[in-house]
């Protein structure tokens, strides 16, 4: 029980309710199509963001828990960066963690750096291509046998059907 509540108090922070926007999205254009080749948008092509994904993936911020759309999904696919469509996640590597985000225990190598926090307190993913903030990463939890969360909130990703 500790576990979790560390979880809470590691990955979320206090933040408004995000407002909604009624922004069309260039996701439908860009739809990412899976194949042998890594489709990596420039930033002239990046998705547009909504209010709630851009204070996300761009400001930093983070989704109440239990609130996005991959926290609690099972299916079988490719998760792939909200902005520029690089595939980051693979749902072998997702499982379920109790926090309330998305929780990955491996990353597509070389497709998400860590980076320190600016207060070095924790460990933040960002995409490799575009570096749009995905969430942070959290060592020795045991959740799984890697001992590795990657915290992740569902604003920044797309997800691919296999």
């Amino acid at each position: 029980m500790s576990v979790v509540s560390i979880g809470f108090s590691a990955c979320g922070q206090a933040q408004e309710k995000p407002a909604t926007v009624a922004v069309e999205s260039k996701i439908t254009k860009n739809k990412p199509v899976e194949t042998d080749l890594q489709l990596k948008l420039t930033p002239a092509d990046w998705n547009a963001l909504t209010k709630a994904e851009y204070d996300v993936i761009v400001n930093k911020g983070t989704e109440r828990p239990f609130t996005g759309e991959y926290a609690s999904s099972k299916a079988v696919g490719n998760y792939l960066c909200k902005r520029c469509n690089q595939t980051l996640f693979t749902s072998e590597s997702k499982f379920n963690s109790g926090t309330g985000w998305p929780s990955f225990d491996a990353m597509i190598a070389d497709h998400v750096l860590v980076v320190k926090d600016a207060n070095g307190m924790r460990s933040e993913i960002v995409c490799s291509n575009c570096k749009g903030h995905l969430g942070h990463v959290f060592y020795g939890e045991s959740f799984t046998d890697k001992s590795t969360r990657h915290c992740v909130n569902s604003l920044s990703l797309h997800f691919v059907e296999k």
